[in-house]
Order: C-alpha cells, then structure tokens, then sequence
C-alpha cells in the first residue's frame, strides 16, 4: 500500500506570508495618511463655504437679514446661520474634530509683495479675520443683506477672510475671502513654491 503524506503550509510559511501582508499594509496606511488629512481639510472648507452661501441666497432670496457665526472657541469649531429679524437659529454646522478655523506659521503675511495674503485681507494672523479696515463691530459676524451685500454688525461693507487647517500642518491650510460690496466668496489652496507658500485662488 502507497501511503499518502497531506500537504500544506508549514508555519515558518505562514508567518512569512502574514509579516509581507502586516508590512504592506504599513506602508498603505503611511502612504494615504496625507490624503485623509486633505480629505478632512476639505470637508471643512466646503461646510463653510456652503454655509456662507446659503446664507446670502436665503437673504436674497427671501428679502430678509441673515447673519453667519463662525465660531473657533469650541471644538469641534462652528458655523451658525440666524434670522436676523427674528433670532431663530436656521442651522449649525461643525467642522470636523481635527480641523480648526487656523492660521499656521509660514503662510504669507504681506498684502502688497509676493507672496501676498488671499485677496490682499489681513497679515495672516488671525484665523477668522472680517470686517477689514473697520474699528468695532465683531471679526467672526457676517450679515448678509437683500442685495447681496455683507456688513457688519454696525452696517459697515464686511470685507474679509476666514482661514481653516489641521494644526501643525500648514500645507493643509485653506482660506475663504469675502468682498462685502457684493458678497462675493472666494476660495484659496496654500501651495509651496521653493522655501515659500503661496496661495492660489480655486
């Protein structure tokens, strides 16, 4: 009689195969790490440029006041969009857990030399910097009006711009400016050009 011997892997085998799959695996989660931060950032940038949006087309389109609250004292950071006759609160949104209303060190502060700040707004200091050149009112308050326009809380013209990021990485950092003449939004990527970031406009 021919005996027969089962054939298979031996565990030297195995764990060879298991430490090439634990390695690869590493790698692809080291590999889209930057993907998920961006992922993350641009979720964020999106939610608030929606809602600032939403809250000039509301007031266009319904003829009346609504003010955006952008919030950076909280995390999650917030978004808030109220009736302005009224006070009721139309809708809040939250930025993810791990991106903030941010600047970072590095991003350009100059408004006249390259590279300048998106649309020439502030000295990127201040995350949630609105009501440009204007004593008073509030930084982080927009008021949209019937007409498009946006103003401050004092009914001066609220030009500005609202800058977001995962802390610590500065080539996620995004921004969105505001010219309150007429409200239009404008959005911004930070790019790196040599030993300089810049920003361009999306």
């Amino acid at each position: 009689m021919r005996s027969g011997r089962m054939r298979g892997f031996s565990l030297i085998e195995m764990m060879v195969v298991v430490a090439i799959i634990l390695i690869v695996l590493a790698f692809s989660i080291v590999a889209i790490q930057p993907s998920l931060k961006q992922g993350n950032v641009t979720e964020a940038y999106n939610q608030t440029l929606m809602a600032l949006r939403q809250a000039r087309d509301l007031s266009v389109a319904q003829r009346q006041i609504y003010f955006v609250t952008l919030s950076n004292t909280a995390v999650p950071n917030s978004i808030t969009i109220t009736q302005g006759s009224t006070g009721t609160l139309m809708n809040t949104y939250y930025l993810p857990s791990n991106v903030s209303f941010d600047v970072e060190g590095g991003i350009p502060t100059s408004q006249t030399t390259f590279p300048m700040t998106p649309d020439s707004f502030g000295i990127g200091a201040t995350p949630i910097d609105f009501d440009q050149g204007v004593a008073g009112g509030a930084k982080n308050v927009i008021y949209f009006y019937p007409d498009g326009s946006a103003q401050d809380v004092n009914g001066n013209v609220n030009n500005g711009v609202v800058y977001l990021a995962m802390p610590g990485f500065i080539n996620t950092s995004r921004a969105i400016t505001l010219w309150g003449a007429t409200g239009r939004l404008r959005g911004w990527h930070i790019y790196l050009s040599g030993a300089k970031y810049y920003w361009r406009q999306q």
